[in-house]
């Protein structure tokens, strides 16, 4: 996702100012009342204000630069005055914190929440003063506070990257050629979130169709970039007819490889299945150390 700043909070505008146009006159203010707005902004953000935060770097595919740095709020409240709405930003919150506060309002003992989706993140409580960068009093309601899981330059848990992650050259590969390449990149995010999976089976399939004639001439589609999303690989994946025929509908469909065999299929459908595993066992490791951090479920305290 590449563009400007003003394209992308225009955009969000016009859509919430196509909600609004639908909405029943049940839920029309008083005149003279302006409409609060909750903003969750999924992005690693340095928040200076309960309604304010200059956004640090993009993830997920996105790279906007001149919105680096800029407040996301003060972006999204100039782009709904020039679509005419007459709202203000009152809260900004990443996902992961709407999630937990969410969490915690049905239930005290919610402890943390993780977003496993096109991105990942992840954010749990923890007491005040385990924090080396508190420098505020103490609250008073058992010196709880929420806090994003923060690792490295205070970004998110997907921008995790450690020696013992079992990274392949076809993960190496992706983070190189993908946005936000480097040393302190997503590089945790790229192997386990959704926007990227389908992709990793994909480059395995390609170099395997290259090296070892897997099916025959290598498929022109196969080397088109994002061609195989995850939700195709999930489909594959979840294939339980004797035939897999999901299997070869989707190789069909997506690749253009046609009367592939069942031996074929089933290597596809174990790929798929090495690649999502190591993304579940990835993404259970981070929950565990949350666990293991706050103490939850070994009746420590």
């Amino acid at each position: 996702m590449t563009g400007t700043s003003d394209e992308l909070f225009d955009y969000i505008a016009e859509a919430l100012a196509k909600f609004v146009a639908t909405e029943s006159e049940d839920f029309h203010l008083p005149p003279g009342r302006q409409r609060e707005l909750g903003f969750t902004f999924s992005f690693p953000v340095r928040q200076t204000s309960i309604a304010s935060g200059n956004l640090m770097k993009w993830m997920k595919g996105f790279s906007i630069e001149d919105a680096v740095g800029e407040d996301v709020v003060g972006e999204l409240t100039r782009a709904m005055e020039r679509k005419g709405l007459d709202m203000r930003v009152t809260a900004l919150v990443n996902d992961t914190i709407g999630k937990l506060a969410v969490g915690r309002y049905y239930n005290n003992e919610v402890i943390a929440a993780v977003i496993l989706g096109t991105g990942t993140n992840a954010a749990y409580v923890e007491r005040a003063h385990a924090i080396p960068k508190w420098h505020g009093l103490l609250p008073k309601s058992g010196e709880m506070v929420i806090v994003r899981l923060l690792i490295f330059n205070c970004t998110c848990w997907g921008n995790f990257r450690s020696s013992h992650l079992p990274l392949t050259e076809y993960d190496q590969a992706l983070d190189a050629e993908t946005l936000n390449a480097g040393e302190q990149a997503s590089i945790f995010e790229k192997i386990i979130s959704g926007m990227y999976l389908g992709e990793i089976v994909r480059r395995v399939l390609h170099k395997m169709a290259e090296e070892a004639a897997f099916f025959g001439d290598v498929p022109p589609k196969l080397q088109i970039p994002f061609v195989l999303r995850t939700p195709h690989m999930s489909a594959m994946h979840h294939d339980t007819s004797p035939d897999l025929k999901v299997v070869g509908s989707k190789l069909k469909d997506i690749l253009e490889i046609s009367n592939t065999s069942l031996k074929t299929r089933k290597v596809v459908v174990e790929l798929c299945d090495i690649v999502a595993t190591r993304g579940a066992r990835l993404s259970a490791a981070g929950i565990l150390g949350i666990l293991k951090k706050t103490h939850s479920g070994t009746g420590k305290s």
